[in-house]
């Protein structure tokens, strides 16, 4: 341990308190006082209660709730400069009245983990020691964990967990979609690209500056991984994959404009050290329920593939995109949902005519123990069937209170969630 990471400067503590003082004092750098908003559209089961509670963060994505209450939001766009929100309801009332601003980088991974509060850039992991509240001590100088991580453009989000051990999981995605000979169809084995991207790597918590070297690939095969949680039960790494995009553009002898509708599934795994989910070489097929070569490496739609890539513990219709995981560890919800999955989808599915919605996966044993089910729906405000305008909001993170609630950001128009329960009367 660097004896640094143990030590504030004074200068920086009080720099901290002064600006936390400035903004209490500055009533234009509060928010407007008003009442909590229920958030009427959002369908939900019966005892189910949500409310909005806040709709001005611009692009958030994922967050993180302390256990003092406070919800840190990570901002995929700069704004006033800055890219992380602490909010935080000083008066306990339900209502958020105070924000602050900090991070001058913008990006897409938030969680809490053993003191800290870790935060990424596209290229970077940083982290901010916190307090015994879990509350930021100091804003302006975050530990700088990881960096020099690719990012081209496409696919660049390092959405990251912490596990329970001192490392940190981070994916570095795919920024091409197929790994293919550029000018040709034909993929390349073995695909380079996996030296770098197409993967999630892991890396000491406590060791400031490492580059891939430093760390490890935990897991390889990923096209890109936006929700992933670390799942104490299992001991393990949870991660969802985002599917490649249309088959029929460049093998239409083999698939159909509908079939590019359908296909390749979403996947939920459950990965372990050395693991591979077999892209760019194979896809899984949710209606024959295999993993079918991709007809960039010789496949046909039907041939099968990747004897040595792990099977998904779970699968969801084609373009549903979903970005954030949550593993429900809290007691305000009925007893259905304990260690069940929550999942944020941040797309709609062609085929269901659904999507913008937060699903959930029931779980006994560390294994999924039934089908997935619309938990929180119609975020989108209009019929994806028979739309009647634009949609108007896309769940995009997912955390959990101390108290057990579930909050979720939606990055189209800037709202904040927040989900309760209160079992209804008889």
């Amino acid at each position: 341990m660097y004896p640094f990471l143990r030590t504030l400067s004074v200068a920086a503590v009080l720099a901290t308190a002064s600006s936390l003082a400035a903004y209490k004092s500055d009533p234009s750098l509060r928010p407007a006082k008003k009442p909590a908003v229920a958030a009427a559209d959002i369908k939900v089961p019966a005892g189910f209660n949500v409310t909005i509670l806040a709709e001005d963060l611009e692009t958030p994505r994922h967050l993180a709730v302390s256990k003092g209450g406070d919800i840190y939001v990570k901002i995929n766009k700069l704004k006033e400069g800055k890219a992380i929100y602490r909010l935080r309801d000083t008066n306990g009332d339900g209502v958020i009245d105070e924000k602050i601003g900090f991070g001058d980088y913008k990006g897409s991974g938030m969680y809490i983990r053993g003191g800290y509060l870790y935060a990424s850039s596209s290229t970077s992991v940083y982290r901010y020691k916190l307090n015994d509240k879990e509350e930021v001590i100091d804003y302006d100088h975050p530990e700088l964990i990881v960096k020099g991580l690719v990012a081209r453009g496409r696919d660049e989000a390092k959405n990251l967990t912490v596990d329970n051990n001192g490392y940190v999981y981070v994916n570095v995605g795919s920024y091409d979609e197929t790994c293919k000979q550029p000018g040709t169809k034909q993929g390349i084995m073995p695909c380079p690209l996996l030296d770098s991207i197409g993967g999630i790597w892991r890396f000491k918590t406590d060791r400031l500056n490492q580059y891939y070297s430093d760390g490890i690939r935990y897991a390889t095969g990923l096209k890109n991984v936006v929700g992933l949680d670390w799942n104490s039960t299992n001991n393990s790494l949870f991660a969802l994959m985002h599917g490649r995009g249309k088959f029929h553009e460049d093998f239409p002898q083999y698939y159909t404009p509908q079939d590019s509708e359908k296909l390749p599934a979403e996947t939920l795994y459950e990965l372990r050290q050395g693991d591979d989910a077999g892209w760019p070489y194979v896809y899984y097929d949710p209606f024959q329920k295999k993993k079918i070569l991709c007809p960039e490496y010789g496949g046909d739609g039907k041939k099968t593939g990747g004897e040595k890539a792990v099977n998904p513990v779970a699968d969801f219709p084609a373009h549903l995109g979903p970005n954030a995981l949550l593993f429900y560890t809290g007691k305000m919800f009925p007893a259905k949902y304990k260690n069940g999955a929550f999942i944020a989808f941040h797309g709609q599915s062609p085929v269901l005519k659904k999507g913008y919605m937060v699903a959930f996966v029931p779980f006994k044993n560390g294994k999924p123990s039934g089908p997935w089910e619309i938990f929180a729906d119609n975020f989108a405000g209009t019929d994806l069937a028979k739309p009647t305008g634009p949609v108007q909001h896309r769940p995009t993170g997912l955390a959990q209170g101390p108290d057990g609630a579930i909050y979720v950001t939606d990055d189209l128009n800037g709202t904040l969630y927040k989900i309760t329960y209160k079992a209804p009367k008889k």
